[in-house]
């Protein structure tokens, strides 16, 4: 009866511990030659309902914005700045300012110019994601997309 009461505890709190990891953001990743020695990179989020994305263009003082930093390589070349669509603007009090973020998803852009027949473009990605209620600390997620 003893060992029956500690597996139901153990339990509740694998249950518990389990559902307090939100990861409300996934990340995936692709890459698209455009000539021989151009090609696009795609970074994709894509955002569970209610929460959001913020964009990169936040002003000082706001909430963390979405960054990518590349590893430096002598394979590929990055040409011109990630881009991404247009974000939702809008008043948020916790910042007190206006924000740019991203709801559902966000595909940002990466142009870069191979030096080489293929390449492996290495990096990581920093972002925070908030809904009406909270918002999670700061994300650091590191990627890999390979470029043939």
């Amino acid at each position: 009866m003893k060992n029956l009461f500690l597996f139901a505890v153990a339990l509740l709190f694998s249950m518990t511990a389990s559902s307090q990891i939100l990861k409300p953001v996934k990340w995936s990743y692709a890459a698209k030659r455009t000539s021989k020695t151009e090609a696009t990179l795609y970074i994709k989020a894509t955002i569970e309902d209610g929460w959001h994305l913020y964009s990169q263009n936040i002003p000082d003082g706001g909430p963390v914005k979405t960054s990518f930093t590349f590893a430096p390589s002598s394979t590929y070349k990055l040409v011109g700045k990630t881009i991404e669509p247009k974000p939702i603007t809008k008043f948020e009090k916790a910042f007190d300012m206006n924000v740019g973020y991203f709801e559902n998803g966000a595909i940002f852009q990466q142009k870069i110019k191979l030096t080489g027949a293929s390449a492996i473009v290495k990096g990581t990605l920093e972002f925070m994601v908030c809904d009406e209620s909270q918002c999670l600390p700061p994300e650091t997620v590191q990627f890999s997309i390979p470029v043939k």
